[in-house]
């Protein structure tokens, strides 16, 4: 009797792992529509018409950030679909990978914090925006590294890693800018790859996941906290890395 109930309650199990591995491979398509979105209008648009006209690094920056979330849809369809061994593998290249992108994106704030600079404006902003986001997605993403065998860890700290990403895009939605309210859009908007996940959890398995909820207090400090890029301390920092390279 035991052995029968098992045999009928497997395929159910595997079933809803696999539903459940699947949500991601959404989840993440609700990324790529973000980021296309955003960007269109001031690049991926400008860039299927011949009308682009960005220096290299842009172009780099967006080749490696695209990237990334290339290879996270790839990593969710390979875990939904059952090919273990080919995600294991792709993982251990996507390492290096998260290891790039963090090295552009600093790269790239640094280089363009220092054009305003040189065009006579604050670069303070700038920068201080672009070291918090790779900050939190170097935390997010190493934790996930660190966590690579607990699987509910890990695919829950990878989507907080790739939703930290989302905020340039999110930004530069141009009904999210308008108005008192459009601060509270955007992070309504940011964090929504995230609170879908909290609302999948919550349906799933009555609770959600910690993970989560570190993850939106993330967001919510990184949105709030940009007033601090005008402080002394942080001026004085900027006008020292920016200068490093002026």
């Amino acid at each position: 009797m035991n052995s029968m109930s098992v045999a009928k309650t497997m395929p159910l199990t595997q079933r809803g792992a696999r539903l459940q591995r699947r949500f991601y491979i959404g989840v993440t398509l609700l990324m790529v529509i973000l980021m296309g979105t955003g960007f269109w209008p001031t690049y991926f648009g400008p860039l299927v018409q011949g009308t682009i006209a960005q220096p290299l690094l842009i172009h780099v920056h967006a080749t490696v950030f695209v990237g990334w979330l290339a290879l996270f849809l790839a990593q969710s369809t390979l875990a939904a679909t059952g090919h273990v061994d080919w995600h294991l593998k792709l993982g251990r290249a996507g390492i290096g990978y998260g290891f790039l992108l963090i090295a552009v994106g600093l790269f790239t704030t640094v280089m363009r914090s220092a054009e305003q600079v040189l065009a006579g404006e604050n670069g303070a902003r700038l920068l201080y925006v672009g070291f918090f986001d790779m900050a939190l997605f170097s935390i997010f993403l190493g934790a996930a590294i660190g966590l690579r065998r607990k699987p509910e860890l890990h695919r829950r700290l990878m989507l907080v890693a790739a939703t930290v990403l989302l905020v340039a895009a999110v930004g530069r939605i141009p009904f999210l800018r308008i108005g008192p309210w459009g601060i509270h859009l955007r992070l309504l908007v940011w964090s929504s790859p995230i609170l879908l996940a909290i609302a999948h959890d919550l349906y799933k398995q009555r609770r959600f996941h910690r993970v989560y909820a570190f993850g939106l207090a993330a967001l919510i400090v990184r949105l709030y906290s940009v007033p601090l890029s005008q402080t002394e301390m942080w001026t004085a920092f900027a006008g020292w890395a920016t200068g490093l390279v002026l």
